[in-house]
């Protein structure tokens, strides 16, 4: 009976928060459905991989150069631009609100963020595309495409913007431009197919990928039909998109199969592609899965379910392959990469040593910061803003990094975070839970 007592209070003990006062980890076994759904196609790993799990210290004296912040002043793509990398941003690092928007939609919003002219622009899953004017503080637009016919199906919109055109591509196969200035169509079409990538602008050509993982390059003046490359089909759909990334004169293609492609802009043929699927096994536990794939002109990174590649952009040769990945997007600063890893190390590498710079755990970090037992964080973003690594916790919290690994300053965020931040003069700007539009100062 004694022995039954003592397994009740371990397991409540086990699952109360160690932290009341700070709330830093807080709902932190919390996971969404849409999470749960993705990471349950990837349960199955490999006994034979054994992923990095060092702690490294930087050495003594070591200083990793800060580039010049960049004072952003629009996002018209929803990876900030067409490589898919983040700038140092200007960030006046207050952390008060300059403003609060009323409700944006009824309805579930995308969280990817586009700002123009001062307008924010969002879009819901009723297939609403908003136009919300910080200056103005109120919505300018709210448009709708779709016919009544479409009223009952959930829209998936993806967004970029140029010129104060919005180009749209969906979930049901229509891909169309919208002026929202003049609040009216450019051109509309229907593809039949529907579209599962990001969008991406290279002088007058529009490109997007399909579920069949088809890339369509198009005229974006008419939405005409250029060039259609087929690649491989999945017959097992899951929660990863095509990705696009534009490089110089070349867009890069990652596909659902693990395929990643070099496009030449110009000639429209395939420079070169590789496959990063490791696994032949088609089965729903060896689906292949990546985040967003980034590059700096030279260097490509894919941080997959399985490991993070580094390919020459030129050459499509894979310069590393390490035994570390991330659920998030990494980022590169100069000549050094940084990511989290599955195991929750912040990693520094730099790219052209090919050494680690320094490995920290992230949740002892925090524990020694903030003197509380370790637990686990969930993290949501990884951005560089005013000379520092800022990482954007689920719960809301900010984590402050030196770029040389060293925490300096946790806080909170004056309203709960439900969308991707975006940087714009010096602030933040993101949606919270109640669909109301935060401006962070």
């Amino acid at each position: 009976m004694k022995l039954f007592y003592a397994l009740i209070i371990l397991t409540l003990l086990q699952n109360c928060s160690f932290d009341n006062k700070t709330g830093i980890w807080k709902n932190d076994n919390i996971i969404t459905k849409d999470e749960k759904d993705s990471f349950e196609e990837f349960k199955t790993l490999s006994t034979e991989q054994e992923f990095f799990d060092k702690i490294i210290s930087i050495k003594k004296n070591f200083n990793l150069e800060i580039p010049n912040q960049i004072n952003a002043i629009e996002w018209k793509d929803i990876f900030y631009n067409r490589s898919n990398n983040f700038d140092n941003f200007k960030y006046n690092n207050s952390n008060e609100i300059i403003l609060k928007s009323k409700k944006i939609s009824n309805y579930k919003i995308n969280e990817s963020l586009l700002f123009i002219d001062n307008n924010l622009i969002v879009s819901d899953q009723k297939g609403n595309i908003i136009i919300y004017s910080i200056s103005q503080k109120k919505i300018l637009i709210k448009f709708n495409f779709y016919k009544k016919r479409f009223k009952k199906f959930q829209k998936k919109l993806n967004l970029i913007v140029q010129n104060n055109i919005i180009y749209v591509s969906d979930n049901l196969g229509y891909l169309y431009a919208y002026d929202f200035k003049n609040n009216m169509i450019i051109w509309a079409k229907n593809y039949k197919v529907p579209f599962k990538s990001n969008l991406k602008i290279l002088e007058n050509k529009l490109f997007a990928a399909n579920i069949n993982n088809n890339l369509f390059i198009l005229e974006k003046n008419s939405g005409n039909i250029l060039k259609k490359i087929p690649t491989e089909e999945t017959l097992v759909q899951n929660m990863f998109e095509n990705n696009l990334s534009q490089s110089k004169n070349s867009i890069l293609f990652l596909n659902t199969y693990g395929s990643l492609y070099s496009i030449n802009n110009n000639k429209m043929n395939i420079n070169w592609f590789l496959n990063l699927n490791p696994s032949i096994d088609l089965n729903p536990s060896n689906l292949f899965y990546s985040n967003q794939i980034i590059n700096n002109d030279e260097l490509i990174v894919v941080a997959a379910n399985k490991f993070t590649y580094v390919i020459d952009v030129k050459t499509g040769s894979t310069i590393y392959k390490f035994n570390f990945t991330s659920n998030i997007k990494p980022l590169i600063v100069g000549r050094y990469l940084f990511l989290i890893s599955k195991n929750n190390l912040l990693i520094s590498f730099d790219l052209k040593k090919g050494k680690i710079v320094y490995s920290y755990n992230i949740n002892q970090e925090i524990s020694k910061f903030l003197n509380i037992k370790p637990k686990k964080a969930q993290f949501k973003n990884l951005v560089m803003a005013g000379d520092h690594i800022l990482i954007f916790l689920k719960n809301s919290f900010v984590l402050k990094f030196t770029l040389n690994g060293a925490i300096k300053d946790i806080y909170k965020l004056p309203s709960k975070i439900n969308s991707n931040p975006i940087f714009v003069g010096g602030s933040i700007l993101y949606l919270d839970f109640k669909k109301k539009l935060s401006v962070v100062n």
